[in-house]
């Protein structure tokens, strides 16, 4: 029987994968990510009689407190739970110094100016990272998430990563940095399915997480407040500044060019004529500069820090380019500047193409790589 390594985090959705994956007939642990919440106590967050009188049907217990985004104590104890309703080892990974790279570098991107995405690099550094590596300790060969997307296979049968069936909950964006050897090893039981129906096979199962709502937030920054936890962090890299037009006229003042995200309408706290936009950011100058939406424009990017999952085009391919989660991937021409870059043209412009944010390059289902976006405008 195959032991596979799946990534619980207390949601309904990894909770369904380990229902199928029962099913499926693998040998199933469970793996929470201890990420270090502030105040975070595990031990003893599940009374092991209420964890077992779950398991064998005489209870139905959820103890969350209240949504704090994912892999927060809530989520472990949630997590528990449907280890202990399936019958599956569970085990708390502590990637506490692990994830505290993705702080630093989520506090490092917004005061470069840039707008990053921490789930991804999560994805990259830790759930197919870090985790693969525990799964190789335990034995386990397969590593497996409920994630939204899918593991295909090409002509030749080499693995693929690939679009969710549920374009609407579609998660592939942010696998692109998965790395090509470890598709192989990835396993993604949900990918196939539709949210409704996940719903229905959690409440099937009677699952206690099968009506909890979906996460919306950064886990370390369950309150949404960014800004904040950054003024904590390095309070003396967060200054007024000056809030410029276009043509560098000083329109205003703002109080730190990190509350602030290229594309953002909203909250620019100046009076205006016409609609403005935040069309770019000079960290060296802490400036803020704003103009109309069409300075927003941009005929294509430059992307480094590149994870392809097919040999990278050396010349123009067309394909088809997601710029931000959740945006639908747009027609354009992709070719590799070298082994770490590539630059993208799209076939029309597109608006709010920011710095830090990462560009995920598709053939029709299937992710071809991905990269972090160093510059949009005109190409």
């Amino acid at each position: 029987m195959p032991k596979v390594l799946l990534a619980m985090s207390g949601g309904v959705d990894s909770s369904v994968a380990a229902v199928l994956l029962q099913r499926a007939g693998y040998d199933v642990v469970g793996a929470f990510m201890r990420l270090g919440s502030p105040g975070e106590e595990l031990e003893g967050l599940v009374d092991p009689d209420v964890a077992c009188r779950v398991a064998r049907g005489d209870a139905k217990v959820s103890l969350r407190i209240g949504h704090q985004g994912c892999c927060s104590i809530n989520d472990a104890a949630d997590a528990r739970l449907v280890a202990a309703k399936l019958g599956i080892p569970f085990y708390v990974c502590n990637f506490k110094k692990d994830f505290g790279r993705i702080v630093e570098y989520f506090e490092a991107e917004y005061h470069a100016g840039r707008t990053p995405n921490p789930c991804v690099r999560c994805n990259d550094w830790l759930k197919f990272g870090k985790l693969h590596e525990y799964a190789a300790s335990i034995d386990a060969d397969f590593v497996a998430s409920g994630h939204y997307a899918r593991i295909g296979r090409d002509a030749q049968g080499a693995p693929t990563l690939e679009k969710g069936i549920d374009h609407d909950k579609d998660q592939s964006y942010v696998l692109f940095g998965a790395k090509r050897e470890r598709l192989a090893r990835m396993l993604l039981p949900i990918g196939g399915m539709r949210k409704p129906d996940v719903r229905a096979i959690a409440r099937e199962a009677e699952l206690p997480v099968f009506d909890k709502p979906d996460s919306q937030e950064i886990c370390f920054v369950p309150d949404n407040d960014y800004a904040g936890l950054l003024a904590r962090r390095s309070p003396d890299a967060i200054r007024p500044g000056p809030i410029e037009a276009v043509s560098g006229e000083v329109l205003g003042e703002h109080p730190g060019h990190q509350h602030f995200t290229v594309g953002q309408r909203r909250g620019l706290g100046i009076a205006s004529a016409r609609p403005l936009y935040v069309v770019a950011k000079d960290p060296s100058r802490n400036a803020v500069i704003v103009g109309e939406r069409e300075a927003l424009a941009s005929t294509g990017c430059v992307a480094g820090d590149a994870n392809w999952l097919v040999d990278p085009p050396a010349s123009w391919q067309r394909c088809e380019v997601a710029v931000r989660y959740n945006a639908d991937a747009v027609p354009a021409d992709v070719r590799a500047i070298d082994a770490a870059r590539f630059e993208v043209r799209f076939a029309e412009p597109q608006f709010a193409v920011a710095p830090g944010q990462a560009a995920v390059v598709y053939d029709g289902e299937r992710v071809l790589g991905g990269g972090w976006i160093e510059r949009g405008g005109a190409m």
